[in-house]
């Protein structure tokens, strides 16, 4: 349920430090009611419900209808599967489709973006903000997921300016809000290039080279067709033609079938002699990717990986 926006002419929520949910929350609202005034408070009058504004992450109700989105009352709400919300999932679930329309996604793909951005990225946070995820499993990369680099934006100990917890809210606002609208137009991305992506696998046919007219994300398409029997994925770059290999999973960097060892690291003359083709120009030392200067050059090195992929699998057998 969206409010009205003429109607809202505040979005409140709680003074004091900050948390990555209310944050996020705020991109959301000041997106869509851009003309609103933001209001830190936990003084009643500003926590009581009114149809003049929305109050999120304060005030221990939950009541869109009422404008209302706080998740700190016992018993929180929670989600259809059990697990608890935040202030940023609550927000998400009631304004998130309008969001992503004042953004220009389109229509066709507001329910696919809403979803897969809530549970890659708003449910999370929700968790985080609840204690119901460590970051710690994030290991050494802990300290670095979204909501802990967040908090780092609040003052330190000893800043005791009275507006010292506004003025740096004010700050991250802009921050926090570059993080959402870059996954989201990642997102609504994948879709565009999902399209190109199954049209250039209908037209491949059984043939183990995809050919894109542009880099593009393809793993999920090509997961999504059935497409095992692709290898490498070739597509123009600036100046270029890249050779790709295709990753066996997300969680592991395998895959189908890696470029010949005997390029591994080599550019220019040295890679036009280990390879045979006069257009190669670099191979990765990780075996993953390679530039040829033109599409032919990219095809033939595509297709000399092929065959060089056949015959380990064949002396392995």
């Amino acid at each position: 349920m969206t409010l009205p926006k003429a109607a809202i002419r505040y979005l409140v929520t709680h003074s004091g430090g900050f948390h990555a949910d209310e944050l996020l929350s705020s991109v959301v609202l000041t997106r869509l009611y851009p003309e609103a005034e933001r209001v830190r408070s936990r003084e009643a009058r500003w926590i009581t419900p009114a149809p003049d504004r929305i109050i999120y992450d304060v005030g221990r109700q939950f009541d869109p209808a009422a404008g209302i989105f706080d998740h700190h009352q016992v018993p929180g709400p929670l989600r259809a599967d059990g697990q608890p919300y935040s202030s940023f999932g609550l927000i998400w679930a009631s304004y998130g489709r309008d969001y992503l329309r004042a953004l220009a996604v389109p229509e066709s793909d507001i329910e696919a973006v809403h979803a897969g951005f809530d549970r890659d990225f708003v449910l999370p946070v929700d968790l985080m903000d609840n204690g119901a995820l460590d970051p710690g499993v994030a290991g050494p990369l802990g300290g670095l997921t979204l909501p802990v680099l967040l908090e780092t934006l609040k003052p330190v100990f000893d800043n005791r300016s009275p507006q010292a917890d506004d003025d740096a809210f004010t700050a991250a606002l802009p921050i926090a809000r570059a993080f959402v609208e870059a996954a989201i137009a990642g997102k609504a991305a994948k879709l565009r290039a999902a399209t190109i992506v199954h049209d250039a696998i209908a037209l491949a046919g059984a043939a183990r080279v995809l050919e894109l007219p542009m880099g593009m994300p393809f793993r999920a398409a090509i997961l999504e067709a059935g497409a095992d029997h692709l290898w490498f994925v070739v597509h123009p770059r600036d100046t270029d033609w890249a050779i790709t290999g295709i990753r066996k999973s997300d969680d592991s960097f395998a895959l189908r079938a890696d470029l010949p060892a005997a390029w591994a690291g080599l550019s220019d003359q040295d890679l036009q002699q280990a390879s045979g083709v006069p257009g190669a120009r670099f191979c990765h030392a990780g075996r993953f990717i390679a530039v040829a200067s033109d599409r032919d050059s990219a095809l033939r090195m595509a297709a000399l990986a092929i065959e060089a992929a056949d015959q380990l699998a064949a002396e392995a057998i």
